[in-house]
């Protein structure tokens, strides 16, 4: 089962390097990461997807993940009612002679095209992953050169939730803060 979780992180230099050693150091796949400044000013969103069959390895990497030096809150969303999406970008080797036939096929997927040259066109879309592996098979025809993928990111539906914590933008050797004390992983 794939896990997503969404975290809120200090917007510091090397917490990446953190998130993904935890990864590498319990043995897990990180199939996606996209990380993004957030509402609140020192402060990113991650949304990391892994792809894990045990749930009580999601729920340790969960844990560790909380325990994490710069990792302000964490919340695991994989079966809680979220919108989802990627984004990619797709280089074929078609030109104008092909412009009918490859409009046909975007239009389905609400992709567009962003640039188009003599020998080579690049389309846009985003969408949920199914609809993107569906648009990736549709244009295969069109000889595809390269794509780029930014991975899943997630926000959870209904109200916000507000972290508060002394935490966020706190100097480093402030060590006060301490995350709320879990006892059981819901997922």
């Amino acid at each position: 089962m794939k896990q997503t979780l969404i975290a809120l992180v200090e917007d510091k230099p090397g917490v990446l390097n953190r998130v993904a050693s935890l990864f590498r150091r319990r043995n897990f796949n990180i199939e996606s990461l996209s990380v993004g400044k957030s509402e609140m000013p020192g402060v990113s969103r991650m949304t990391i997807v892994a792809n894990e069959p045990d749930s009580h390895k999601r729920g340790n990497l969960y844990f560790n993940l909380l325990k994490l030096v710069n990792v302000i809150a964490v919340k695991d969303v994989s079966s809680l009612p979220c919108i989802s999406r990627e984004t990619i970008l797709v280089k074929m080797e078609s030109g104008p002679s092909q412009l009918n036939e490859l409009n046909e096929v975007i239009k389905k997927f609400g992709a567009r095209i962003v640039d188009m040259g003599t020998e080579s066109t690049i389309v846009e879309a985003m969408d949920e992953e199914s609809a993107i592996n569906d648009l990736i098979e549709s244009l295969k025809h069109f000889k595809i050169t390269e794509i780029m993928r930014t991975g899943k990111i997630a926000m959870r539906k209904g109200k916000t939730h507000q972290v508060s914590s002394s935490k966020i933008n706190s100097e480093p050797d402030d060590l006060s803060w301490t995350p709320d004390h879990i006892t059981a992983y819901q997922n």
